[in-house]
């Protein structure tokens, strides 16, 4: 489990599980002993995501040799926590993994670099211009998608099969969805899914099946207490039958794939994005599956692609033209791509992506596989979501928990939302 480097990487396996939390094996620094370029660059995700990430680091050292790299990686949310102190504290890494959720916040903060303004400008014309809008923020590119990914239902089909229900299938309806979570419920005794209504992601795609949106263009909420209401009835019943995960097990999500109940044998479907599902192989193992994620009455898709992650500079950094190669390479080399494979989702510049998708193997392809078999169906990606979403996804989950727990009824949990929504999306 790869975490920080020093001068290449830390050697021992005792320094890389406390490097894995964040901390840094080595302070923020300009220059290291030998006279080299520092930078620090940090990212969340798995262990698998971290050891692809140091190969791929190591072969830009080497491409580099004035440049070391200082890394470190963490789960999402302790990631995000301590990537907001950095912010606030002025102290942000040189180059850093950004969600499509903090862009707006961090490049509306001054956080981020305006990477249009390098003297070697990075090269984007591989990268889907929709996709490549994503990290644009008043007209400036703070942040450069580094992977094209969607949402799934990611599942255990050999006990989907065991149980003797259909399978997914494309088109499928969110109340397909919940009756084949019923009859997996009703036939081995546990969840069909996680509860989705804990999940802002899952209640956008909801949402985009029926024509509506998270945001408007202006960032304002897209929908109403009454469209809330719908989603957290439709989930808090599926709760009460059993078909959906319990309230004492939503609570515990913590954003790591191995937390869910389906990585601890506590249901038998998930909702994730592509790419995190990899963590699960070695639990769940040969049998899983990806599916697409249930769409509207009418057949209309909510969910959508988009950038799995972005990658930025600080606008802090003292070496920004060194940031701007680190980018460039993460994003374009295909070495690296070929290093990488699917664990940032599918490679975002198109050229390498029609090279290196054919040779993926094991769960990368099952990864391509996937994005291939929607590819063409869904709707284009919404713009970034406003600076305050990063903090409402949190405020959404706790709200449901009002619900779930039985505390709130939908209605109230909805219109409470709303209230504070309003509150952190106003000016």
């Amino acid at each position: 489990m790869p975490a920080n480097r020093t001068t290449v990487s830390c050697a021992s396996a005792t320094v890389l599980a406390l490097c894995a939390v964040l901390t840094g094996c080595g302070g923020p620094s300009d220059t290291s002993g030998s006279g080299q370029t520092v930078l620090r660059y940090t990212w969340w995700g798995n262990p698998d995501r971290a050891a692809r990430t140091e190969q791929a680091v190591a072969l830009f050292e080497k491409r580099h040799p004035g440049i070391e790299v200082q890394t470190s990686f963490a789960g999402y949310e302790a990631y995000k926590q301590k990537l907001a102190t950095q912010a606030a504290g002025g102290d942000a890494p040189d180059v850093m993994q950004l969600d499509y959720r903090q862009i707006d916040q961090y490049a509306t903060g001054g956080v981020l670099l305006d990477l249009g303004t390098r003297k070697q400008p990075l090269r984007t014309g591989e990268i889907d211009a929709g996709l490549l809008a994503t990290g644009v923020v008043d007209g400036k590119q703070y942040a450069i998608p580094q992977g094209r990914g969607t949402e799934t239902v990611a599942y255990d089909a050999e006990q989907w099969k065991a149980a003797a229900v259909d399978l997914p299938r494309p088109g499928w309806t969110w109340d397909d969805w919940a009756a084949a979570m019923r009859a997996l419920a009703k036939r081995t005794g546990k969840p069909g899914s996680v509860d989705p209504g804990q999940s802002e992601d899952c209640f956008e795609a909801w949402l985009r099946g029926q024509g509506k949106s998270l945001y408007t263009e202006d960032g304002g909420l897209g929908f109403t207490a009454d469209d809330l209401t719908r989603w957290w009835t439709f989930t808090d019943g599926l709760r009460r039958e059993g078909a959906v995960s319990p309230a004492e097990e939503t609570t515990q999500l913590d954003g790591s794939v191995e937390n869910t109940p389906l990585a601890r044998g506590r249901a038998i479907a998930d909702f994730n994005w592509d790419a995190p599902t990899s963590a699960l192989t070695a639990i769940v193992g040969e049998g899983l599956t990806l599916a697409p994620l249930p769409s509207g009455a009418d057949g209309t898709p909510g969910q959508y692609f988009k950038p799995s992650m972005f990658v930025g500079a600080a606008a802090t950094t003292e070496h920004p033209e060194e940031a701007a190669e680190l980018i460039d390479f993460l994003i374009n080399d295909k070495e690296a791509a070929e290093i990488l494979g699917a664990s940032r989702s599918i490679p975002v510049n198109e050229s390498i992506r029609k090279e290196v998708v054919p040779g993926l193997k094991d769960f990368d392809r099952i990864i391509a596989d996937y994005q291939a078999s929607v590819e063409g169906t869904l709707e284009p990606p919404p713009q970034a979501p406003p600076a305050g979403d990063n903090a409402l996804q949190t405020t959404f989950a706790r709200d449901y928990d009002q619900v779930s727990f039985e505390r709130m009824t939908p209605r109230e949990a909805a219109e409470n939302y709303i209230i504070e929504a309003e509150a952190e999306l106003r000016p």
